[in-house]
């Protein structure tokens, strides 16, 4: 069929948003009848992550590729970009579509050494954050953002997950010479279904991966001030993996809170939701987080950073924001578990949510900028 697509999504780690998006995205384009293949990183991930690609191998046409990808710049990256090109090249794809900054280096430069010697491969890029979060004040920013001005011209469109994340590239790499489009996550329709809270529930949850820019250690210091000002100790679960783990728990330690916070390995978000009543989000940079968005579909109430998307999730002026300050959380946790209903009504309306975010606007969305790309009407 002409209207049927190869399609390769490059990233480098299977774990977090990134690999939640391209989950999603290909189930809708396999949907489609489109040909679908995934290489990322053989390094990260676990259990959890090999569960997710057990699921999905069968349907996937071009298959699962898993090679060591590094996060960072270095020597090995040589070896890594050569196994990557020729698994790509086997696929022949019609569409090279590279998430994060690894993967979207990787999409757009085997894109264009494939046009050399054959015909027209779409370059499309997600930067999802990714390189955006560098300060474009230091040297490593700066190196960043020059590499991304200098990506452009082998770049056919650039995606952007969220209208914060376009106003940062445009700050700090400057206005796109290239067609880009604002396409925000979506979630599928069995998401929007209600998720009840346990009995004994704790009353706080933290999902996600366990590093500082992710705010846990933001979310164990709220712990203690909002359960002093309650007047009781609060209850918490702690739901991820990643390399700050052991710190976390040396911090829960030291503040006596052994007792009071569960640390759980990763798990399906709408399993971890039914563990609290109340879920966290501290972030301290974001473009646009899928758990935000799960959280609100699920039906459950949630304290997030004003950071990257979220505020346009939640309307710029919600009650239910603040800053990424312990000192503020525990103050909004000890007001919302004071009284919940009246918190409750604080979170966004789900009709309009499951508008403005499914996975099917998403998905229509990505392939209309596919075949623009391509030149090919659709």
């Amino acid at each position: 069929m002409a209207d049927t697509l190869r399609i390769v999504h490059c990233f480098r780690s299977p774990v977090g948003g990134i690999f939640r998006h391209v989950r999603d995205l290909t189930e809708a384009q396999v949907a489609a009848g489109h040909s679908v293949g995934i290489v990322c990183d053989s390094t990260t991930g676990g259990d959890f992550e090999e569960g997710l690609f057990e699921n999905m191998k069968d349907s996937l046409a071009l298959g699962i590729h898993r090679t060591p990808m590094q996060r960072h710049v270095g020597p090995g990256d040589l070896a890594s970009a050569w196994r990557t090109f020729r698994i790509i090249k086997e696929l022949r794809p019609d569409v090279l579509h590279g998430h994060g900054a690894k993967g979207g280096t990787y999409a757009r430069l085997f894109g264009s050494l494939l046009r050399v010697s054959r015909s027209r491969v779409a370059r499309l890029y997600s930067p999802h954050g990714g390189s955006l979060h560098y300060d474009e004040t230091t040297t490593t920013g700066k190196l960043f953002f020059a590499l991304e001005r200098s990506m452009a011209r082998f770049t056919d469109c650039l995606l952007f997950v969220s209208d914060y994340e376009r106003r940062i590239y445009r700050k700090k790499v400057g206005e796109p010479p290239i067609p880009n489009r604002l396409v925000y996550n979506g979630l599928r329709a069995a998401e929007f279904e209600p998720v009840r809270t346990e009995r004994n529930a704790a009353d706080l949850l933290y999902i996600g991966m366990m590093r500082d820019l992710k705010g846990p250690d933001i979310f164990i210091d709220a712990l203690v001030l909002a359960g002093a000002r309650l007047g009781r100790p609060l209850k918490a679960v702690m739901v991820g993996d990643g390399d700050d783990l052991p710190r976390y728990h040396a911090q829960v330690k030291r503040l006596g809170l052994d007792g009071h916070v569960r640390f759980l390995p990763p798990m399906p978000a709408r399993s971890a939701f039914a563990l609290a009543e109340l879920v966290v989000v501290p972030s301290r940079a974001e473009a646009m987080p899928y758990i935000v968005l799960e959280t609100l579909a699920a039906g459950k109430s949630m304290i997030a950073t004003a950071v990257g998307g979220i505020p346009e999730i939640f309307g710029a002026g919600s009650l239910a924001l603040i800053w990424p300050d312990p000192h503020e959380l525990g103050d909004r946790v000890s007001e919302a578990l004071a009284d919940p209903k009246a918190y409750r009504r604080l979170m966004p309306d789900a009709a309009d949510l499951k508008a403005r975010f499914g996975a099917d606007v998403m998905a229509a969305e990505i392939e209309k900028a596919y075949f623009a790309a391509l030149g090919r009407r659709h």
